[in-house]
């Protein structure tokens, strides 16, 4: 795969951790350690090896990629992890089966009390379901009618959306493909736990007669449209960004970001530019052994995503690795849109893409897409997306998917949100049973538009989109998340991210 082929490529890190048994004694337990240098993840991890216990800790404290090294010689633990992050006020608190790095404080944190309260916002939370089946609907776009204020829901259709109260008496639109839009004022949703029904739209015969039009025919139509129906002056977006890695449907680590972004005109052919603004990490690792993943350019892969910018091949009518055929139309926003399937050409043996792609039928404008890696072929593309892994690890990807849609704002549509899905199997050669399904994703969701006062970020205060985010270091900041439009993970997810928040609280609530 050559090129645009690549578009929507990110890389996964991978490598096999194992852990031994030791002594139950570990602040001031004494290791014998060779001399080695190395990242601190894999010093980290060596350290494992000799003890009975993981270490949890927040990547905002230590930073994974920073390179350390270890001296010959005898050391307590807590003097290991210390030179090994090169930072002396990290201590270890004994947790179950999980010893935790903190920094030290001379004050116990106390646990958060009370409800949800912002100063000057409300918070709007709930969930939107089909109105006869009374299942969830995923991806659902939730936004202020006439702001740039947006959100999306969850898996399980779960939405929060937070609001200044100044704009609480405006309307609340709720929309997803296939659906009647539904409006709801702000006030009626009582800012409390709701359920938004939507009702499926019935497309009628005469409908599909009338509308139905040549793919290729549309697909030129929405490339001579792009000047009419996108933005061509830069704007600002403020976009969530969340990743995560799942095992065996096991929780395993989550990390989240807000970035300011640079989007130029779609008529150019300059960059976008991020800023990052926020991070906050959780990570889990497994007692026994087990595979540890990392996303590398998944930011990257999320402004990929806005395909009118980088315009891939399977949405340019002349190319000639794919076919297209147009298979209905829908609603959308409740706009109606032509629906095309795009395959790759039955000649050619690369892993290219499949999907739908929902045009307008009245603006030709690009509304949405859902993509995946040719399920004939992903397994082919695993080398493409593995970069780093133990030599004793064998590969294989199950199936790489991607969604994005497009919003109305202002006269012109704008990327709203974009998702990856990835799944993997991971198995070692060292074992003739057993192997691992991990599953990792990443999204991002534009919160806010900015239209006015626009300048170009400097280099100097712009994140790279090939980091790995998870190694990102960043401060944290707790006051800061409780105004941020948030996608809710998934109930699953969710859960095992507040046992995980607990215990690390009780711990440092124990070892002040």
């Amino acid at each position: 795969m050559k090129g645009r082929h690549r578009i929507f490529i990110l890389v996964i890190l991978v490598f096999l951790t194992t852990i031994s048994r030791a002594d139950d004694q570990y602040n001031n337990l004494v290791l014998k350690m060779p001399r080695c240098k190395g990242r601190v993840y894999e010093l980290l991890d060596m350290v494992s090896r000799k003890i009975d216990k993981t270490f949890i800790y927040d990547s905002d404290i230590i930073d994974n990629n920073k390179k350390g090294k270890i001296e010959n010689g005898s050391f307590t633990l807590q003097q290991l992890v210390r030179k090994i992050t090169g930072d002396n006020n990290l201590e270890l608190k004994d947790f179950g089966s999980h010893l935790l790095i903190v920094r030290q404080t001379s004050h116990p944190i106390k646990p958060k009390q009370g409800k949800e309260q912002i100063k000057d916002f409300s918070v709007l939370k709930g969930r939107v379901i089909d109105k006869i089946t009374r299942l969830p609907l995923a991806y659902t776009s939730v936004y202020l009618i006439g702001q740039s204020i947006a959100s999306v829901t969850n898996g399980d259709g779960e939405f929060r959306l937070v609001l200044p109260d100044s704009l609480s008496n405006n309307e609340i639109c709720f929309s997803h493909i296939g659906y009647m839009p539904r409006t709801v004022e702000v006030e009626l949703l009582n800012r409390q736990n709701c359920t938004i029904e939507l009702q499926e739209h019935v497309t009628t015969l005469q409908e599909i007669v009338v509308r139905l039009n040549n793919p290729i025919v549309l697909l030129d139509k929405m490339q001579n449209g792009i000047r009419k129906n996108y933005s061509s002056v830069p704007v600002y977006f403020t976009s969530f960004y969340r990743e995560g890695v799942e095992s065996d449907k096991k929780f395993v680590k989550l990390n989240e970001g807000v970035f300011k972004i640079y989007k130029p005109s779609v008529l150019t052919h300059e960059s976008d530019r991020v800023m990052l603004l926020k991070k906050r990490t959780i990570v889990k690792r497994d007692l026994a052994d087990s595979v540890n993943a990392r996303i590398r350019a998944g930011i990257d892969a999320c402004l990929q995503l806005d395909i009118i910018k980088t315009m891939p091949e399977f949405v340019v009518p002349t190319n000639i690795n794919y076919k297209y055929f147009s298979t209905g139309i829908t609603t959308i926003d409740g706009r109606t849109a032509n629906i095309i399937y795009f395959e790759q050409r039955n000649n050619i043996d690369d892993p290219l893409y499949s999907g739908e792609l929902y045009i307008d039928s009245d603006t030709y404008a690009l509304l949405g897409a859902n993509i995946e890696i040719n399920p004939k072929y992903v397994k082919s593309a695993s080398d493409m997306f593995v970069e780093r892994k133990s030599k004793h690890l064998v590969v294989t990807m199950e199936k790489v998917s991607y969604r994005m849609n497009y919003k109305l704002y202002e006269g012109h549509y704008y990327t709203n949100y974009v998702r990856g899905d990835i799944y993997l199997n991971t198995k070692s050669r060292k074992r003739i049973f057993g192997s691992s399904h991990k599953h990792l994703f990443f999204e991002m969701a534009t919160c806010k538009i900015d239209t006015a006062n626009v300048t170009k970020l400097q280099k100097e205060e712009s994140y790279s989109t090939r980091n790995i985010f998870e190694e990102t270091s960043y401060q944290y900041d707790n006051s800061f998340w409780g105004d941020l439009n948030i996608i809710p993970v998934d109930e699953s997810l969710e859960n095992s991210i507040n046992k995980l928040s607990i215990k690390i609280e009780e711990s440092q609530l124990r070892n002040p």
